[in-house]
């Protein structure tokens, strides 16, 4: 389920992709070694868990893209779906709040 959520993460801007991948990793790693070591090896997934896991951090470009496709789908949702402006500005508010906690990680190389 954890995987699942966080594959949609990556499509929808509100939608957190790492947490969801810490979870899966930890509850594989109790679980599963063979599921644990597919995450580990998924050539998209695997990078980003460990950077986490042995750095601490988020690496550059993960944050790059990630805020990027953050402020495109806040933008567009915010002007094609939606009419009122409370809800807009409501919008770029959670966009806001989680640009700085992805910048609050540490950049790892």
């Amino acid at each position: 389920m954890a995987v699942g959520l966080a594959a949609a993460g990556v499509f929808l801007p509100l939608l957190p992709t790492t947490p969801f991948l810490l979870i899966a990793a930890a509850c594989f790693a109790k679980s599963s070694d063979r599921f644990y070591n597919a995450l580990l090896s998924h050539r998209i997934f695997g990078p980003m868990i460990k950077d986490y896991r042995e750095k601490g951090g988020i690496a550059a470009r993960t944050k790059a893209v990630s805020i990027s496709l953050l402020w495109l789908t806040i933008s567009l949702s915010a002007f094609l779906a939606v009419s009122s402006w409370p809800l807009r500005g409501l919008l770029f508010l959670v966009a806001t709040l989680v640009t700085a906690h992805i910048l609050s990680f540490k950049t790892v190389e």
